[in-house]
């Protein structure tokens, strides 16, 4: 199910193994976009900053976030390992860690959800071979019970007080950032990650549950914003359509549509690892709007899902359009500066067409000998004559 939302990955070096398991992130967090988003318009909606405050619509808020959203995601993440089973236990396994913690376990569902199942997968192998004919319910049922029930139990005691301290760490860590106006600096941890395709896991499992807990005292978070502004991408592929390699720059138009207007920033991560030295135009481009955003005092009142220009006009609170639309901008424009510069502005396309015309010279040596050949052949008779 990952590969339908992130290339195929090949090899076997530190580089893939870390791209599938952000391909298996992305297969959890994808396939539940409809209900980021709908969570987002409910909050951008009814929260009482939101564009028609509603107090008792409000209050599907808190629970969607806390709990809808985490097994969604620990169901989603079962059912990859081990089929509607894994599904079913996986999200019973997340009940613990959602109980066990205050904020929500974006995170912790990644964890939880897919190691039960994968439990679960060798317990049914187990099992299979061992169970009398007529007693095959009976032992698959009380099986995915006990190893749910019983993960549930780890999770609440085990995954979900590890999870909440790294989380409580991050925000700490965040905090120090926007208390010394260092919040730009971000990016340079964000982006790379991102390109690794754990963008997923950074923004729902890290930035978000820190977002909300912000949102929830100020109205609006700018972590909502870190990982999810599509400037700094379509920056790269303006480059690349404008100065990247000749063979690319047909599939750039479509790549942009997806990345902008759909919010699948994965679409642009492989034209950064093929060219890895611009990972250094996205950070730069992260970072500027990271500034802008702080500048302006922009912020969203729910995550951005998926990260398209559309989902932020919908998340986006009354009167905030200006600093996310600047935010946007500059971010793109300061992206495409630098990949422009570190393509050489296709200077380096233009050096391979002198050695075009070169390769095309033996094609019309054949001719060029040939003449020669009946001149020679020619010139005999013309002495006899």
């Amino acid at each position: 199910m990952a590969d339908s939302y992130t290339p195929p990955v090949t090899g076997t070096g530190v580089k893939a193994t870390i791209q599938r398991i952000g391909g298996h992130l992305a297969g959890m967090i994808m396939p539940n976009i409809g209900a980021f988003i709908a969570w987002g318009l409910i909050t951008a909606l009814f929260i009482p900053t939101g564009w028609l405050p509603n107090e008792t619509l409000a209050k599907m808020v808190g629970p969607i976030i806390s709990t809808l959203l985490p097994i969604l995601i620990a169901y989603t993440g079962g059912r990859m390992v081990h089929g509607q089973r894994g599904a079913v236990v996986g999200a019973v396994a997340v009940m613990g860690v959602v109980v066990g913690t205050d904020s929500p376990m974006f995170l912790g569902a990644m964890i939880i959800g897919p190691l039960t199942a994968l439990i679960l997968k060798y317990v049914d192998k187990f099992t299979e071979q061992r169970t009398k004919a007529g007693f095959e319910m009976l032992v698959d049922n009380f099986s995915a019970g006990i190893v749910g029930g019983a993960m549930a139990v780890v999770g609440m005691f085990g995954i979900g007080p590890i999870v909440q301290t790294v989380t409580t760490a991050a925000g700490n860590a965040v905090s120090w950032l926007i208390g010394h106006n260092l919040l730009p600096v971000a990016s340079v941890l964000i982006e790379p990650a991102k390109v690794l395709f754990l963008n997923n896991a950074i923004n729902h499992g890290v930035l978000g549950p820190l977002g909300v807990a912000q949102a929830a005292e100020t109205g609006k978070s700018i972590l909502f914003m870190l990982e999810s502004n599509p400037g700094p991408g379509l920056g790269l592929l303006l480059a690349y359509l404008l100065f990247g390699p000749r063979e690319l720059r047909p599939s750039t138009p479509a790549a942009m549509i997806i990345h902008f207007f759909g919010g699948i920033h994965e679409i642009y991560f492989p034209y950064v690892l093929m060219k890895p030295r611009l990972i250094l135009a996205v950070i730069a481009g992260g970072a500027a709007g990271v500034f802008t955003f702080m500048v302006t005092g922009a912020g969203l009142v729910a995550t951005p899902s998926p990260g398209s220009v559309f989902a932020y006009i919908a998340v986006t609170p009354k009167g905030g359009w200006l600093g996310s639309s600047l935010g946007i901008l500059v971010a793109t424009a300061v992206s495409f500066a630098v990949a422009a510069i570190l393509l050489g502005f296709g200077r380096g396309e233009k050096k391979d067409e002198p050695e075009g015309s070169q390769e095309a010279a033996p094609e019309t040596a054949p001719e060029t000998a040939t003449e020669t050949a009946t001149e020679t052949a020619t010139a005999p008779a013309n002495r006899e004559a």
